[in-house]
Order: structure tokens, then sequence, then C-alpha cells
């Protein structure tokens, strides 16, 4: 059996479908895992939605921040941006059991030693810590009144830091803007939501969230999306998969080895090419 980690595919189904076929994929022999950003400013997010739920059980997702917004939009709150291309599954016949679906995917997970984020974590979490506070916010998905709440709220930049003292919607606020958003951060943590660009770019008094001196996840291997610009550039216990597809890059898949041993990549481009400055 092997396990495949994705990044964002965002809604480009035709890609997807070539990176399995590369793969030689078998739902009865193989587990998929994507690392959040299902849907959204692809060309095809109903197609993908109806690809990995008949795939049964032999394909996971995290929630990633596109996906949050559509499960939003379709709880009635927030507004469509204008680069969104979630009409698709907005208005689906299928749209209420995969609504379902994507509410009971989890915000993180540890697999085979690595643990797996959409976008990074704060550097006070520990891996444990981060998958608690994963499931908290599960939970909260989870419970019909505590999910309008956070949905009705969910559309903000602040709290942009961690205090284990965060209670309610704040709280989870932040863990969600924490796992789903995050690019860059002061050495304490705070986030910045604006630039998403290289990371060589940072300026002065941000980095990268993974170069945060002594965070508490430096030891824990880590597969984690949402930051094209990174463009797959492997450092130490890092694997960064999100490479672009949506924005004429490439769709990416790593094998994980259950009995330790490098990991694989496997690359196909994708024909889909939106401006990388409207991530």
């Amino acid at each position: 059996m092997a396990l495949y980690l994705i990044g964002d595919v965002q809604g480009c189904d035709e890609a997807l479908g070539r990176l399995l076929d590369a793969l030689a994929f078998s739902p009865s022999r193989d587990q998929l895992l994507l690392l959040g950003d299902v849907v959204n400013r692809g060309p095809s997010n109903a197609a993908v939605m109806g690809r990995l739920v008949a795939l049964d059980g032999a394909a996971q997702a995290l929630l990633g921040n596109h996906d949050l917004h559509w499960l939003a939009l379709a709880h009635g709150m927030g507004q469509p941006g204008r680069r969104d291309t979630l009409h698709d599954v907005l208005h689906h016949p299928q749209r209420t059991p995969w609504v379902n679906w994507m509410l009971a995917r989890p915000l993180a997970v540890r697999v085979h030693g690595w643990l797996c984020v959409h976008a990074g974590v704060f550097p006070q979490w520990s891996a444990e810590q981060t998958l608690a506070l994963a499931y908290e916010v599960q939970q909260a998905l989870g419970e019909r009144e505590s999910r309008q709440e956070f949905f009705a709220h969910m559309y903000a930049n602040h709290p942009n830091h961690w205090s284990d003292a965060l209670t309610g919607v704040p709280r989870w606020r932040a863990i969600v803007n924490g796992l789903t958003r995050m690019r860059l951060c002061s050495a304490s943590g705070v986030m910045d939501f604006d630039i998403k660009e290289d990371a060589a770019r940072a300026p002065e008094g941000l980095m990268p969230w993974f170069e945060v001196p002594d965070r508490a996840t430096a030891h824990t291997p880590m597969a984690f999306g949402h930051w094209s610009t990174l463009r797959g550039a492997e450092r130490p216990h890092l694997l960064p998969l999100d490479t672009g597809c949506v924005w004429g890059g490439c769709l990416s898949a790593v094998e994980l080895c259950a009995h330790g041993g490098a990991p694989r990549w496997h690359q196909v481009d994708c024909a889909t090419a939106q401006n990388p400055r409207d991530v």
C-alpha cells in the first residue's frame, strides 16, 4: 500500500486525474491525503469533489482556507470573492453530501511520522498541541450551533498571535488562521497576512513560520501546502507541496514510506494558468 500526500488541487481536476494515472493509483490498495485547498480558483471544483467522494475512504483531505471559504458560503456566511470559482459546487445537486464530507475533514493529522497541515503552525505549538487544537475546531464544526457561530465570525485577521488564554470564537479563529493561512510571522509568532511572495523577500522582523528559531516543531517532519511561491523547495524535515498548479505550475504528490526512507516526489504540469498575485 502506498500513501500519497498531494498539494493544493484548487479545482484542477484534469491535472489531478493525470497525476493519479501517473501514480497508477488504486483505491483498493493506496491512500491519498490532500493537504487542503481542494477547491476554488480552478475550473472544475465539482469534478474534484465527485472524484474524491467516489474514492470512498481511499481519499482524505485537510481543510484549507479556500475549503473553509466554500463551507462558509454554503452556510450563508461571507461573500464570494471576485476570483472565486465556487459556483459549480455551491449549486450542484450533490452540494449537501459534498459539504458534509468536507465538514468532517480535519485541520491536521500525523501520518507515517509526518505532521501534516495546510499552511503552518505557531512557534509555541508542539506537534501534540497542534493536533489537539485542530481537533477542537473539528469538533466545533461538527456541531450545528457552534459551526454557524464560527462561520459568522470567521473572516478576520485577529487575534494574529497565539495565547493559551483565548476562548470561544477568537480561539477557533486563531487556530484556523494559523493552520490554514500562515506564511510569515515574527519570532514571537505574530502572523502577517499580506505578503504572499517568496520566503526570501520577507521584510525585516518577519520570517517564514518554519524558520522561527527554536519553534516547538523544529524537529518534527512536516508537510504543508498553501505557499505556492515556495515551489516545492525542500528543507530538512519539511515538504512544501503547493507547487502552484492553478497558477501554471505543477501538481505534486509525495509518496511516504511507512518504514522510513526518503519521500518520493511525483509531478504533472498543470494546464490552468491564473495570475499568481491572486492567491
